[in-house]
Parts: structure tokens; sequence; C-alpha cells
């Protein structure tokens, strides 16, 4: 190893590891999200190199969604082989080329044994019902889906991921082993709903969207990301007259300052971006007065309807 990549993997080492709730595994408190690899095209070149240095300098979370266009597929061809370093995440719900309707739970069963076949892999660590309203979790044959899956050793635990009300009844009907929930400093409604919940109830949380879309920058923000940056406008915290990159460091370590966050995931198609999240991180947890002033801002701002963002 030359000096450079040593000072590299030291950095990152600083990229401690937590327990995931009750299923007892130890994740990296960053992850890495698919969802842009799919989205915005990402050559296979690059999504091996990101992928194999990410596993080589200590990250062990890969989560995607088989409707995150071929994510899925290029991260089968990329680190399939090394399956047993990472623990890897997946979701399930809508149709994504299947002729049934969303949430069909024959599509559903087909629709995890395709990201399986994709993935190139017999099991995955999580399978999650992605985005599923609590009329559709009610009825409960979507979870017995999951609930087959496991027994079946196809997944190791099942989880929701989701936001709002939806996710709050998730969590209550204690089927499920983990949460993944939208959690920034825009988007704070997970805080005082399911999180406390979540970590009562032992689930293992997965914080999404941790900073907010970048969508401070507002000449680099799409339609995704519009409503972030109309709040704030609002919120107007003082730290964000700062570098992008300074914000971008005091939004993760708020996210990841949360009770019960076990890992954040970071979606990218930069080899360089998870890296520079994980510099944030080794600045050390968020100063305790600068957490409490975002919730108060927060507190003091938030509309009725700034609630969590799908």
């Amino acid at each position: 190893m030359s000096k450079s990549e040593h000072s590299l993997a030291g950095n990152l080492a600083l990229v401690e590891r937590r327990t995931f709730g009750k299923t007892g595994i130890e994740v990296s408190v960053l992850g890495f999200g698919g969802a842009e690899i799919g989205f915005e095209d990402a050559p296979q070149s690059e999504v091996d190199r990101l992928l194999h240095a990410a596993i080589d300098e200590g990250l062990n979370v890969i989560d995607t969604a088989e409707c995150y266009a071929d994510s899925e597929e290029k991260i089968g061809r990329a680190i399939s082989k090394r399956r047993d370093e990472f623990h890897l995440f997946t979701k399930c719900g809508h149709s994504s080329g299947f002729p049934q309707p969303d949430w069909d739970p024959e599509m559903l069963a087909q629709s995890i044994d395709r990201s399986l076949k994709l993935l190139q892999t017999d099991r995955v660590d999580l399978i999650q019902l992605h985005s599923c309203s609590e009329e559709i979790l009610r009825a409960g044959a979507v979870i017995e889906v999951l609930q087959r899956a496991k027994e079946a050793g196809k997944t190791r635990f099942i989880g929701y991921s989701g936001d709002r009300n939806d996710s709050v009844y998730a969590v209550s009907t204690g089927l499920f082993d983990t949460l993944q929930t939208t959690c920034n400093i825009a988007d704070q409604q997970s805080i005082t709903t399911a999180l406390p919940l979540a970590k009562e109830r032992g689930l293992g949380v997965i914080a999404k969207r941790p900073i907010a879309n970048a969508a401070w920058n507002e000449p680099k923000i799409g339609a995704y990301g519009r409503p972030y940056w109309e709040r704030f406008q609002e919120l107007r915290y003082d730290f964000l007259g700062l570098s992008s990159d300074e914000i971008a460091s005091i939004a993760l370590r708020f996210t990841l300052a949360q009770p019960g966050v076990a890992t954040a995931i970071v979606g990218t198609k930069n080899p360089e971006r998870w890296k520079q999240n994980a510099t944030y991180l080794a600045e050390g947890p968020l100063d305790l007065s600068i957490e409490a002033a975002i919730r108060a801002r927060w507190n003091e701002v938030a509309a009725a309807d700034w609630i969590g963002q799908t």
C-alpha cells in the first residue's frame, strides 16, 4: 500500500460501526445508496471502481431497489464475488416491468427472485417494502410475502422503507426488523414520530436523504430536491452561509446524531463523494449546541405540511 493509500484508509477507518438494532449486525455509519448509478446511467467501469474502493476502505452497507433502473444489475456485476464482505439491502413493491400492479403479492415474490438474480446472489441481508401505504400494510399480504422470503432463506431480515404515518404504523406492527426513513436538517418529522418508536422496538434504522439532497445549492437541484430548497428559504439556518462542504458536514453529522440511527445512506455515482462524506465524520460528533439550534429552528418554523418526503 502506498503512503497516500495508507493515509486514505486511515481516514476512512474513522467511519465507525454501529449495531443495527435487534439484527445484531455491525454496519458502517456510511452506507452506499444505489439510486444514482441506475437513474443517472453510471458506466459499469465507474460503478466497479466506486464499489470496490468503498468495500476496501470500510464501507459495508450497499442499499438499492428494484425500481432504480439497472442499479441492481450493476451492483451484481461489480461486487457479487465479494458478497461476504458487505451487507446487501434491496427493496420491492413497484412492478418495475412486471405485468401485475404495484404491491401485488405474486409480483412481489417474482420481484424478489429477480433481484437476487440481478444481484448475482442467493440471499440478501435485508428486503424492504418500498414506500408502502398504511392501508396496504394493514391488509397483511405484502408483509407475508417478505416473511416467506425470510423463511426460504432469501433474506436474513425484512424491513420497511418509507415516511409519514405509514412508517409509524409499520414500526408499530412489530413485524419488521428494520426501518429506513427520511431524516435530515430539512426533514425532521421522523425525529419525533417513527424514530423514537423504532428505537424503543429495537429496529435497525437506516436514514435516507441524510444531507437533504444538498438542496441549499439551488442552481444544482432538480424537482426532487426543490421542496427542501423552499424549506431552506424559511429555515435560514445561520450555517447556510458557510461553504457547501461545511454545510454538508453539519447536515450529515446532524442526521447521524439522531436516536437510533445506525447508518446513513448516501447516493452517488462520483467515486470521490462518499470519501468526502467520510472526512466529514472524521470531524467528530456534531456539537450539541448546533444540534439543539437546528431542532429549535425547525420547531419554530416548520409548517404543518412539512411532512417526510418519500
